[in-house]
């Protein structure tokens, strides 16, 4: 089955220039660097020269958040070590392009497909002495040629559901081959580890969700709108998804019958939408603001579309409650769920509807602190929301404050892992 897996993804290979094409007119590319996932010509390879290059995979936004902390650390301690980022999607990409700038030391590039002959390639130009793959990425070209090469392999805030973990045990003898050339594995959960440990792989070890641990510091978050923001009383819908926005307004609507001085913030997972939202807005009758970057909120908008990247935490700061988008629609079911950590750790009250496959453990752990809540339908949204609005001036959450040392504790009991990993100490 592998050796099919190989021949499928080589004929693959002209279908993903179509495929990439496809998602660059609708503008999920980076239009400048979408060819690094495609030719040997774009991999730009930077020579580590004297230094241990180390390559972290983390395929999307979450994911790339989660190791900045991580590398941070390494830092610390560690004068000679480069890091090579990949990533995927092209939020995470933006994103890296304003994180890294704060190491002298890193370089980001997005991961070439799984194909043999790109992988091989790839990992023959870079030569990582060491990688960490984050979370579920589990690319068999990747690690096929990375053992060939004799690189150890760990895979770090390794995730795998039940549902998913049967899909690999529909072919036990590739599951286990796959599975048994990672050197170690740090899990996102204890379910996790049980399902690797059955099996019967080695240096198996659950420490705490790694997507715990990325540091906010409130001292450091501006916005143009702090001084504006205070005085409204509003919510703030974030990471929203098409046919979510419809579920934000007719909300709006609901609450506006009792506060006739509500604020809506949206902001959409996907910024291109952005326009699509304000025309929705206008098709409701809804006083309605497309906001740039670097632009103030105008007087008497009752509905504000962000239009710009990577600001989520600067609304988190001043919103007293938070809608997570990706959560109420029913087709994504199986795909369901944005990461509520950084509303989590800025205090605010986090409503999200009952679609959260991707962070059931998370919300868990939230709810449990009443951080979280599960709602159903705009109705019961609105009606949570019109309580929390009576007073609309933020108020310290102590139970953030659990987040915050369970942050840590994660942070340190992982790190030790990690460091022994990379200068080869036993672990």
């Amino acid at each position: 089955m592998i050796l099919f897996y190989r021949i499928f993804t080589t004929l693959l290979y002209p279908i993903l220039f179509l495929f990439t094409y496809s998602r660059l007119i609708c503008k999920k590319e980076d239009p400048f660097r979408y060819k690094e996932k495609l030719l040997v010509s774009q991999f730009n390879v930077v020579k580590k020269n004297a230094l241990k290059l180390i390559w972290f995979h983390a395929a999307s936004l979450g994911e790339f958040k989660s190791i900045i902390p991580i590398i941070n650390e390494l830092n610390k301690n560690t004068q000679n070590l480069k890091f090579l980022i990949t990533t995927t999607t092209l939020s995470s990409g933006n994103l890296a392009k304003i994180e890294l700038k704060n190491f002298k030391n890193a370089e980001h590039r997005y991961l070439p497909y799984d194909v043999p002959f790109l992988m091989n390639k790839f990992l023959d130009l870079w030569r990582p002495d060491k990688i960490f793959l984050v979370d579920s990425e589990i690319w068999p070209n990747l690690i096929i040629k990375a053992k060939k090469l004799n690189i150890p392999i760990a895979l770090i805030n390794a995730r795998l559901t039940s549902k998913s973990f049967k899909r690999w045990m529909l072919f036990p003898d590739i599951a286990k081959k796959i599975f048994g050339m990672f050197d170690l594995y740090i899990c996102s959960s204890n379910e996790t580890k049980k399902l690797l440990e059955t099996l019967e792989l080695k240096k198996i070890y659950f420490k705490g969700n790694i997507k715990f641990i990325n540091q906010t510091d409130k001292r450091e978050i501006r916005n143009i709108n702090e001084n504006i923001l205070p005085k409204k009383r509003f919510w703030f819908a974030a990471s929203t998804h098409k046919e979510e926005e419809i579920f934000c307004l007719k909300t709006h609507l609901k609450i506006k019958e009792i506060y006739k001085d509500i604020v809506t913030i949206i902001a959409p997972r996907h910024v291109n939408r952005a326009k699509k939202i304000v025309s929705l807005s206008q098709k409701y009758n809804l006083n309605v603001q497309l906001l740039e970057k670097d632009k103030k909120i105008s007087d008497g908008k009752e509905i504000i579309v962000i239009n710009h990247f990577g600001v989520l935490q600067n609304y988190y700061k001043f919103a007293k409650s938070v809608f997570i988008g990706k959560s109420v629609i029913k087709k994504l079911k199986n795909d369901g769920g944005q990461n509520p950590l950084e509303a989590a750790k800025l205090k605010c009250k986090i409503y999200h509807g009952p679609y959260v496959y991707n962070f059931e453990e998370v919300y868990k752990i939230l709810e449990a602190n009443n951080i979280s809540k599960m709602i159903e339908n705009y109705d019961e949204l609105s009606n949570n929301l019109i309580k929390d609005l009576e007073n609309p001036v933020k108020q310290k959450n102590q139970n953030s404050f659990s987040i915050n040392n369970l942050a840590e504790k994660t942070l340190a009991d992982t790190m030790k892992l990690v460091k022994n990993f990379i200068h080869n100490d036993v672990i």
